[in-house]
């Protein structure tokens, strides 16, 4: 996983979302537009956060483990039972 490169900056964040209040949209195959990053932060619980690339790469998230998305690049998660987190967002 890569990390947010130093000169992206902060611009949003997703309201916290629960095992049960999470979109359907990020539970599925999704990116972000050009130029935009992510951050996966998890507040309680597990998350399932998969890459989908030509070589898949899976973590699993956790208040001490967060994701950075990449622009373009196609990722999905998956609560692994209770679980509080939101996305940040940068470009």
């Amino acid at each position: 996983m890569k990390d947010i490169p130093n000169t992206c900056r902060f611009y949003k964040k997703t309201p916290t979302f629960d095992e049960t209040s999470v979109p359907i949209g990020l539970l599925r195959a999704h990116q972000t537009k050009a130029g935009t990053w992510g951050k996966i932060v998890v507040l309680s619980g597990k998350l399932h956060y998969r890459i989908l690339q030509s070589e898949n790469e899976q973590y699993e998230l956790d208040p001490d483990h967060s994701g950075v998305v990449e622009p373009e690049v196609l990722h999905e998660v998956e609560p692994m039972g209770p679980v509080r987190f939101f996305v940040e967002f940068f470009k």
